[in-house]
């Protein structure tokens, strides 16, 4: 699942973005973009969000399994995630 909705869609999630490491409730800072190319079609990204002290955990997880392809800062503009979906 994404972690990032639409704009102005209204969310039961946290009100500033978290990180998606379990267990992590800091704010999140990074977005790590992210497809299974045995599942998701090539242009399909699938984002977690990552704290500065998590995202180069999270990369590597998904970098070991070929599934990284980007990351990119968050915007403060980029409503918050609906929930804490890890894959």
């Amino acid at each position: 699942m994404d972690l990032l909705g639409s704009l102005g869609a209204q969310s039961s999630g946290p009100e500033v973005p978290e990180c998606s490491r379990k267990g992590c409730r800091a704010p999140a800072q990074w977005q790590i973009l992210w497809n299974n190319p045995k599942i998701h079609t090539p242009e399909r990204r699938k984002i977690w969000l990552g704290c500065p002290e998590h995202r180069q955990w999270l990369e590597n997880f998904l970098r070991q399994r070929l599934f990284w392809r980007s990351t990119e800062p968050l915007e403060p503009a980029q409503s918050a995630p609906s929930e804490g979906d890890h894959g």
